[in-house]
């Protein structure tokens, strides 16, 4: 049984032509909890169960606390997530509809995961939010769907948050003798944690993160990303807030998809003509999508 879908691979006229290249978008917007997080949660899961887990627990509000919920839910294995206090009425909504046991504690994550953790004894095992290989594997296989396709990239556009969907997209790069190419890693200026670890030439956590894109603010990418952003042709980039919301709402102009701000960084990076490609160029952008977006808080922002 899968528990993700291969997600479609479009190619954007609307971004191609502002670009004048061609741009290919893979929806991971489409996965059945709204985000790519659900290749990493059901490959850790699926993973784990097999070595014998009885049951999960995450400490994600977000994205990745929902996918964990939901490929609990499909192995059939119990799921608790601690959220902290921040975590929208939405996502609680999504997690508890997954029939995942709910638990609010704590201002922020750090309190949340600190918990979550006391929570794991015998074969209950925590599948962090980003940082785990088994996570890494699952998102690698978004770049063997799109060679399957077809479509050789000559460079990536993706958001970058803890830094699982980087470290995966460059370990499928990798695999397809691609890691050569240029893979372009936005943030916003308020979460731009993988900005401030390269620019400081060692991992460096922020002081504080800041900002709407809640999904990217992560205070300290993982130590994978960091090597993989200093081993590889990685660009890190950052945005405005303003930027990445006003990206989403020309995207569901474009193409009728709803997406949250953490993927409007990446999507501001073309829009705004930030990155230069080649009139020959496969640009394939990574929709990282957003399980608990909602087009009156993109359109009111």
């Amino acid at each position: 049984m899968r528990i993700s879908i291969k997600t479609p691979l479009i190619n954007s006229l609307p971004l191609s032509e502002c670009l004048e290249t061609n741009v290919w978008l893979k929806m991971e917007s489409a996965q059945p909890t709204g985000s790519f997080k659900l290749r990493s949660a059901a490959n850790a899961c699926r993973y784990y169960a097999e070595q014998g887990a009885t049951g999960f627990v995450s400490s994600s509000g977000g994205n990745a606390g929902i996918s964990v919920a939901h490929s609990g839910r499909k192995l059939g294995l119990p799921v608790t997530v601690v959220v902290p206090e921040t975590t929208s009425l939405m996502a609680r909504q999504l997690i508890l509809r997954e029939g995942a046991q709910l638990i609010v504690h704590g201002k922020v994550w750090s309190e949340a995961n600190d918990h979550a953790l006391s929570l794991t004894s015998g074969n209950t095992v925590y599948i962090h939010p980003f940082d785990d290989p088994h996570l890494w594997e699952g998102i690698s296989s978004i770049i063997d769907e799109v060679i399957e396709e077809g479509v050789t990239p000559d460079a990536v556009v993706l958001s970058v948050g803890g830094g699982s969907l980087l470290s995966g997209v460059v370990q499928g790069l990798v695999r397809h003798q691609l890691g050569h190419i240029p893979v372009y890693a936005g943030e916003t200026y308020g979460t731009a944690s993988l900005n401030a670890s390269v620019n400081a030439g060692e991992l460096v956590r922020l002081p504080v993160v800041s900002g709407i894109a809640t999904t990217l603010a992560a205070s300290q990418v993982c130590r994978n990303a960091f090597d993989v952003a200093t081993r590889h042709n990685v660009h890190s980039m950052l945005v405005s807030d303003e930027e990445a919301v006003s990206a989403c709402r020309t995207f569901l102009d474009d193409h009728r998809v709803l997406t949250e701000p953490a993927c409007g960084v990446s999507l501001s990076l073309l829009y705004d003509r930030k990155i230069q490609f080649s009139a020959d160029d496969n640009v394939l952008v990574i929709v990282c999508g957003g399980a608990s977006v909602t087009a009156s808080a993109i359109l009111a922002e």
